[in-house]
């Protein structure tokens, strides 16, 4: 699998919109506006660059090239996007409090995707239980954890220039209605992320905003955020380049990751063999991105891989 650009192919929309009427940031006559936030230009360019960082929170987990992309922002109830999820089975809720206070952002997960990221992450092939599970292992509930706590630290980047909020992830339910602090009738601004390898069916991760804990933010949430600035000193410009040219990152590659027991692990003690296999082929990584695949062999005389792919996306997650 591979990274493709961020831009999503048509199938792999949602099938099914939310629901959420048109034209939302326009107000109707006698109508209560739940959109305080105009055209919800910030909400979009946020969305955007949280797209890029969910592909760089899951390709770890999942030890596999992604593409994520972001889907257009709505503004509902949360008693309407809960209906919207109705009868899609196991579901992980996550409140991500801001640290300006008020109610709570609401991470949403897919329960069978967490499932199978933790399938993944410890060797397996991506099973997932069927029929689903009414609530989360501890196992489960602990790769919930990390995972919000990987997406809170991005939040908190992109949303600390623009409003100075940062985000920190609490218990994660399985249930909506245990979540105290929001009620059904509270509005949210809801974002959706897309994830999906290059063949498989995407799923959708959601961030929802709680309107009234961000009405303070209101004034840098208005502000139009305009895609170009004044071009830069080309002196500094070609100086910078130079400098960031010269950066040096971890080149790794994981030959083999065997799965061993607690107990047989325990037991090690020097001079045991732990058995390993691996194809002709290994994945390479530079930093924490991965650069694409190679075969391992000899180059004046040491150890070395031969690059025989390099994943599209590569070049624009150092641009």
């Amino acid at each position: 699998m591979v990274n493709t650009p961020a831009t999503p192919a048509p199938a792999d929309r949602r099938e099914k919109a939310r629901r959420t009427a048109p034209a939302a940031h326009v107000p109707t006559l006698g109508a209560t506006n739940l959109n305080p936030f105009g055209d919800l230009h910030a909400f979009e360019h946020l969305s955007t660059r949280m797209a890029r960082s969910m592909r760089q929170v899951f390709e770890p987990l999942l030890r596999r090239a992604v593409r994520s992309w972001a889907e257009p922002v709505e503004v509902d109830r949360f008693a309407g996007f809960c209906a919207g999820r109705k009868g899609q089975g196991l579901t992980a809720w996550v409140p991500l409090a801001l640290s300006s206070g008020g109610s709570p952002a609401i991470l949403v997960i897919d329960g069978a995707f967490l499932l199978e990221t933790l399938d993944l992450f410890f060797g397996g092939f991506g099973d997932v239980p069927n029929p689903l599970p009414s609530e989360f292992s501890p196992a489960a509930e602990a790769m919930l954890r990390r995972v919000a706590r990987a997406i809170a630290q991005p939040l908190s980047e992109a949303w600390g220039p623009l409003a100075g909020v940062a985000f920190e992830a609490g218990n994660p339910e399985a249930n909506p209605a245990m979540l105290a602090q929001i009620d059904g009738e509270d509005a949210v601004v809801a974002t959706r992320f897309g994830i999906a390898a290059q063949d498989g069916r995407p799923t959708f991760i959601d961030i929802l905003y709680p309107v009234a804990a961000l009405k303070p933010h209101a004034p840098q949430l208005t502000t139009k955020v305009h895609g170009k600035t004044a071009s830069p000193d080309p002196r500094w410009r070609s100086g910078l380049t130079r400098a960031v040219m010269t950066v040096k990152l971890p080149v790794r590659s994981v030959l083999a990751e065997p799965v061993v027991s607690l107990g047989v692990l325990l037991e090690l003690k020097e001079g045991d063999v732990i058995p390993i296999s691996f194809g002709p082929e290994v994945p390479v990584w530079v930093a924490n991105r991965r650069l694409g695949t190679g075969t391992v062999g000899t180059a004046n005389g040491q150890a070395a891989i031969k690059l025989i792919s390099i994943d599209p996306g590569f070049e624009e997650d150092f641009q």
